[in-house]
């Protein structure tokens, strides 16, 4: 079946529409227009611009300014990639393999300046990864996070002290086409709603 350039049209303003994330209240777009597709193209990133989004990640707040987090990355096409990519689970190799860098996000768990445990640790390392998400939201880039690796195997394989948790892992790289996954893949390939204000929002005390 030929489809012609005005059903094409219609077709992509349709699943814009339906794909378009509504805020209740405005927001900076930059922060609504931030999703997680998977679909990558497998071009390189230049170290600028790598750089540039764990420059934005430096800038997060921490408690005590300790910037606990920690970034363990690897560009395809260099020696350190194969060790990288071989502590993802399946299902994820098989999108993750046309990312441009891969990324273990790991924390420390105690304050610099006096040795104890930092209860916010994880918290702050999450802003971290928020601000790289953004930034790299902003340049037209993919940041996916994701928890489907090995945990132990990065700890061994990448001589993670004890004295840090193994947070998460992130696939960069320029946005592909839906096209380029499996078909069971390319039907996620949009972005996701959230839950609403109230269901997440609670005035004075926990509402259950």
């Amino acid at each position: 079946m030929t489809i012609s350039i005005k059903d094409s049209i219609n077709k992509d303003s349709a699943e814009h529409s339906q794909n378009k994330r509504q805020p209740t209240f405005q927001i900076n777009p930059i922060i609504l227009n931030r999703w997680s597709p998977r679909s990558m193209t497998g071009e390189e990133l230049d170290d600028d611009t790598v750089m540039s989004l764990f420059e934005a990640a430096r800038w997060a707040p921490s408690s005590y300014n300790n910037q606990p987090w920690r970034f363990i990355y690897a560009k395809r096409n260099t020696p350190h990639w194969t060790k990288l990519f071989d502590l993802l689970v399946e299902p994820n190799k098989v999108w993750a393999k046309g990312a441009a860098l891969l990324v273990v996000v790991v924390s420390s768990k105690n304050f610099e300046h006096n040795g104890k445990f930092s209860i916010t640790h994880q918290y702050d390392a999450g802003a971290a990864w928020e601000n790289l998400a953004l930034e790299a939201s902003s340049r037209g880039l993919v940041a996916h996070g994701m928890q489907g690796f090995d945990y132990v195997k990065a700890r061994a394989d990448l001589d993670i002290p004890d004295s840090f948790d193994v947070m998460a892992m992130i696939a960069i790289g320029m946005r592909g086409p839906k096209e380029n996954l499996p078909n069971e893949l390319q039907d996620k390939e949009f972005p996701n709603d959230r839950k609403p204000l109230k269901e997440i929002v609670m005035e004075g005390s926990f509402r259950r």
